[in-house]
C-alpha cells in the first residue's frame, strides 16, 4: 500500500502524467512486496516550489509506505524515481528530494490493516 506524491515546479502535460505513474508503477517494485497492484499516485505540477533559492525546475516526492523498506531498497527506488523525473520532465536529479514515511498504521476499505 504505497503512496507517492510528485510535487513539481514544471507543467506536466497528460501524457508525461500517464508516462511518470507508469514508471512509478515498475519502479515500486524495488520494494520487496510492493506492486503497481497497490499504488497510489498523485502528481501536482506547476506547485510553488523553490530549492536553492529559486525556481529552477525541481521536484520533491514523498514516498509513504505500509511496513517498512531496507536501505537498499530505498537506494533502489530513489534511483529509479531521480530517473525517470530526469527522462521525462526534463529536472536535474540534483534538484530532486525524494523523502519516505514508513507506518505499521494503514486505512483502507473502511479499517486498518
Amino acid at each position: 500500500m504505497p503512496f507517492i506524491n510528485v510535487k513539481t515546479n514544471v507543467p506536466v502535460p497528460a501524457d508525461k502524467e500517464t508516462s511518470i505513474k507508469s514508471a512509478l508503477g515498475q519502479a515500486i517494485t524495488a520494494i520487496p512486496g510492493k506492486s503497481e497492484g497497490w499504488l497510489m499516485v498523485g502528481i501536482q505540477p506547476e506547485y510553488h516550489l523553490y530549492f536553492k533559492g529559486d525556481s529552477s525546475p525541481a521536484a520533491m516526492v514523498e514516498v509513504s509506505l505500509y511496513g517498512s523498506a531496507s536501505h537498499n531498497a530505498k537506494t533502489t527506488l530513489t534511483s529509479h524515481i531521480t530517473g525517470l523525473l530526469t527522462d521525462i520532465l526534463g529536472i536535474s536529479s540534483d534538484r530532486i528530494y525524494v523523502s519516505y514515511a514508513e507506518t505499521d498504521s494503514w486505512g483502507w476499505n473502511g479499517s486498518n490493516f
